[in-house]
């Protein structure tokens, strides 16, 4: 269950503006990168795990879609920026995976998905490039996300047709 936030955040609510470092010690700003096109905000739990990685594999194996002149992807757990360089080595991952280790929790906590044990749950948020969360889909720990709501909703992003 997450903790700070009573609830995650929900479709038609307000993005709060983050912050992090990703992989390579960059700077990413949630209210920057939505200027031009939306954002697909993906947390998950922890670096290294299989679930995780099969997620993460899902967005570089196919990453145009997630990726591309209507949105971008950025990542987020709670691990440290170490940790998630050395995994985005590995797995040839060439988006950002942004670290929410100090203070911890605090961007996961600002959208309701961190759970009290100290890790973020799979929230995932599409951010419009006024903030707005357009879709949204929690999951618990060890429950597989499925994207496919988010590839609908793109969809109807670039028709101009997204659900108020």
């Amino acid at each position: 269950m997450p903790d700070g936030r009573d609830t995650p955040l929900s479709i038609g609510d307000l993005a709060p503006d983050f912050t992090l470092l990703d992989q390579s010690g960059s700077t990413f700003t949630l209210s920057s990168a939505r200027a031009d096109r939306a954002v697909l905000v993906v947390f998950f739990p922890f670096a290294f795990s299989g679930l995780c990685t099969g997620e993460l594999t899902e967005i570089r194996d196919d990453l145009g879609r997630f990726d591309n002149d209507r949105v971008q992807v950025v990542t987020i757990s709670c691990d440290p920026s170490f940790s998630l360089r050395a995994w985005a080595d590995r797995e040839a991952y060439f988006f950002p995976l942004l670290s929410d280790f100090w203070p911890h929790g605090e961007v996961a906590r600002s959208f309701g998905v961190l759970h009290e044990r100290g890790f973020a749950v799979r929230g995932t948020f599409l951010i419009d490039t006024d903030g707005v969360v357009r879709w949204a889909l929690v999951n618990a720990p060890g429950e597989r996300r499925d994207f496919s709501g988010f590839h609908e909703v793109l969809g109807d992003l670039a028709e101009g047709a997204l659900p108020a």
